[in-house]
């Protein structure tokens, strides 16, 4: 998957990469009215990676509807709308507008956006505000609803389990860590706003241990992210608990990097004897095997008891 922020609408990368051999294609962060963003400046590269605070800049709901989604669904790719907002109504305006539109195959409800003064992190670092704004977007929309984490909290998996219980049908991990750079000849920080937003590969041990430990927390699938650059980081994600990837900022050195990892995974499970990505899922992560175990168990018991609850109903009364 191309992830939220950092491949814009698509349009900006449809010259370099062949957009329908994307998994999935996760817009730019979406508000219903368009918003500003941030003052500059706005990015910093740092070791390893970058600082960012653009703060959620965007063109709103309107122009997505009008403008981008008739061109994505050309591009035969399936669209994830990132949703963000300043209140829960606002999100769930957002979800009930977005139900049913043609070429819309998801939400992913951004809780956890450190670059912004109203919503974002102050919805997502609290487990039950996250869940009362998931349950607000549960009721609007029948879409898939994904919740994407952040990782600016004491325990991530508290958020997790509640957003679950609220409706989330998937999580998304982890948005980026709050950072800052400062230039030492003005002392002053050198983004316009402070603080930022750290991505790259230098939060990837900390994004992989965050999907283990929440891959062992929830039933629904978790799609990992944070700092991968190729197949093998996404690899390493995958076993550790990630149903699905989605790659960030390593589109910013090389467009086509999204397509390449997807090679290097093909080329991965076929060196290893894997015939399917599900054959991979969680295999470092005796949590999430044990869960697995537990769940597929009690399916297989269900169905039992399905069977012979028939079985009585067909019989005859001799």
């Amino acid at each position: 998957m191309a992830a939220s922020g950092t491949f814009g609408y698509g349009r900006e990368y449809a010259g370099l990469v062949d957009l329908g051999r994307l998994g999935a294609l996760v817009v730019k962060g979406t508000s219903l009215e368009p918003w500003p963003g941030n003052p500059p400046p706005r990015t910093v590269e740092t070791p390893a990676g970058m600082l960012n605070s653009i703060g959620l800049e965007n063109p709103g709901l309107d122009h997505l509807l009008r403008e981008d989604l008739p061109w994505l669904r050309a591009q035969g790719v399936p669209v994830v709308v990132n949703v963000v907002g300043r209140t829960a109504r606002e999100y769930a305006e957002m979800a009930r507008r977005l139900d049913g539109v043609p070429g819309v195959a998801a939400l992913e409800a951004n809780i956890s956006c450190p670059n912004v003064e109203e919503g974002g992190l102050a919805f997502g670092a609290d487990p039950d505000e996250a869940a009362a704004l998931v349950e607000g977007m549960r009721r609007a929309t029948s879409l898939p609803l994904i919740v994407k984490l952040t990782p600016n909290v004491t325990d991530i998996t508290a958020v997790a389990r509640r957003v679950v219980e609220a409706g989330a049908d998937a999580v998304s991990l982890i948005n980026t860590l709050v950072g800052m750079a400062i230039d030492v000849e003005t002392r002053r920080p050198v983004l316009a706003r402070g603080t930022g937003g750290l991505s790259g590969p230098a939060i990837r041990p900390v994004a992989l241990a965050m999907v283990y430990r929440v891959a062992q927390a929830v039933e629904v699938p978790v799609i990992g992210m944070g700092g991968i650059w190729d197949g093998r980081d996404a690899v390493e994600f995958i076993l550790a608990g990630a149903s699905a990837v989605a790659v960030g900022t390593a589109t910013f050195v090389d467009p086509g990097r999204p397509l390449r990892i997807v090679e290097e995974i093909a080329a991965y499970m076929s060196g290893h004897g894997y015939e399917r990505v599900e054959d991979m899922v969680g295999l470092a992560n005796p949590g999430f095997a044990r869960r697995r175990a537990r769940r597929v168990g009690a399916e297989r018991a269900e169905r039992r008891k399905e069977r012979g609850s028939e079985e009585i109903e067909g019989g005859d009364d001799r």
